[in-house]
């Protein structure tokens, strides 16, 4: 049985360090966890997530109806419904926004792959949703088309949001992608980033596979797939607005240099008869020369 008042002291938990890192300004983001097939706490709408008490949070159904509570539940609950409809596993979701992550989120920047092998192991590729007004049902359901291969999404032109089976492990994955976009400004203002190559890739992805975490890259849809090159989600960069601008692609993507051009065919060799004879004349003509400046 789910003890509910813990579980409201670890949301409140959460808001403070989402609030303390930076994620969340004034009354930015929202937090769920799912406590039975029909029940969600929510945290509350324009209240400041790093000073949360257990007392603050709400209750609601899987229609958005809010059931308990003194104050009212976030307007972006709906959001998080799907996710728990989409995905029964999942028991906890939190929003925010993250400086870095939404950076890539406004740029609509394909976050690179091939970089760190943390971020491998524990994100994978990251998809970019389409743009929606926040808080309604298409809002919501801008998450469908990726939320069965990821734990975390950046929602276009807003933040991000990511999920698990706790509220601690749902925050981790935005923290580790908002650190990893850090890296990536940080790399690309020292010139340029490097990629590690497919096959040190696949070596992560066996690692992955082994510490009991899906990916996937690791099942047969994506087997010939280009681990490095955004493959799981690139699909859906035409339609979300998606393209690389600010890092360029890992070099399997990269198209087949040009080749040099050739350089102009060398003109045959003159036979040997005809260059004495070429050398005979000059000498002549120079010779002449030299004679008629001399009055000879």
């Amino acid at each position: 049985m789910n003890n509910v008042h813990k579980i409201k002291q670890d949301m409140c938990d959460i808001g403070r360090r989402i609030y303390n890192k930076g994620f969340a300004a004034a009354n930015d983001g929202n937090i769920t966890v799912r406590v039975s097939e029909n029940e969600v706490l929510c945290t509350p709408t324009m209240h400041s997530k790093g000073f949360l008490k257990p007392d603050d949070i709400a209750t609601i159904d899987f229609t958005g109806k809010q059931i308990a509570g003194r104050k009212k539940r976030s307007s972006e609950a709906l959001l998080h419904l799907e996710i728990y409809r989409q995905r029964p596993e999942i028991k906890s979701v939190v929003h925010c926004h993250p400086p870095h992550a939404t950076a890539f989120a406004v740029a609509r920047e394909p976050i690179p792959q091939c970089v760190l092998p943390e971020v491998e192991v524990f994100l994978g590729d990251v998809p970019i949703t389409k743009y929606e007004t926040p808080g309604g049902q298409a809002f919501a359901d801008t998450i469908r088309p990726f939320v069965d291969r990821t734990n975390v999404i950046i929602l276009a032109n807003h933040g991000t949001v990511s999920y698990g089976e706790n509220v601690e492990r749902a925050y981790w994955w935005t923290e580790i992608l908002d650190a990893y976009c850090r890296i990536l400004m940080l790399a690309k203002s020292l010139g340029r980033v490097h990629y590690f190559t497919e096959q040190k890739q696949r070596e992560l992805l066996e690692l992955k596979d082994q510490w009991g975490y899906t990916d996937p890259r690791n099942t047969k849809e994506y087997e010939n797939c280009d681990i490095c090159a955004n493959d799981i989600f690139r699909d859906s960069w035409s339609d979300t607005g998606v393209e690389r601008r600010a890092f360029e692609a890992p070099p399997a993507m990269k198209p087949a240099a040009a080749s040099p051009t050739p350089a102009p065919a060398a003109a045959p060799a003159m036979p040997a008869s005809d260059q004495e004879a070429l050398v005979q004349a000059i000498t002549d003509r120079v010779i002449a020369e030299l004679a008629k400046q001399a009055g000879v």
